[in-house]
């Protein structure tokens, strides 16, 4: 999609705000009560979080957010497409967005949570994150393993080897 416009914003912002509760409410449809880890506005306008707004013609059809784990990793946060927006790589563009500024900031790596092959909605998330070069891997901070999540890691570190790929079973069990 020519004429998307990536900007910082804030989660409390109209539109942002909206598109986080459409985040929040997939992500209550398909996860356990116990294993939702999706943030609210609130919760992702907190100190220590940056959200970025993709806009095209006026309207903010995707959003993403960092959280900077203070050991040279970021955290990729609440990526999420709107519903009639999807399937124009908005999302992957987002991700290179994320990954840019993690870079110009320092960051050896990008880590993240999603929902694990055992839950229904995630694959398009997951099979993106793959194509984008990230690997699985165990538990990130802040989060415990279980079977309802998945972890990839993204090595951002010029001429490192990418992380060695976990198997499926010890990624997500």
């Amino acid at each position: 999609m020519d004429g998307l416009d990536i900007r910082p914003a804030a989660a409390t912002e109209a539109q942002v705000a909206a598109l986080i509760a459409a985040h929040g409410a997939h992500s209550a449809a398909h996860s356990p009560d116990t294993d939702d880890h999706t943030l609210d506005a609130d919760a992702l306008g907190a100190p220590g979080l940056r959200v970025w707004a993709g806009e095209a013609a006026g309207r903010v059809v995707v959003i993403g957010a960092l959280k900077d784990l203070g050991d040279g990793t970021f955290e990729v946060k609440s990526v999420h497409t709107s519903a009639a927006a999807r399937g124009r790589g908005l999302a992957a563009r987002m991700m290179a967005h994320l990954a840019a500024v993690a870079r110009a900031d320092g960051a050896a790596a990008l880590v993240l949570e999603t929902g694990s092959d055992r839950l229904t909605g995630y694959g398009a998330a997951r099979r993106l994150y793959e194509r984008l070069g990230y690997v699985a891997c165990g538990a990130i901070p802040g989060y415990a393993d279980g079977p309802a999540s998945a972890f990839y890691r993204l090595d951002l570190a010029r001429g490192a080897a990418a992380p060695q790929r976990l198997k499926p079973d010890a990624a997500r069990r």
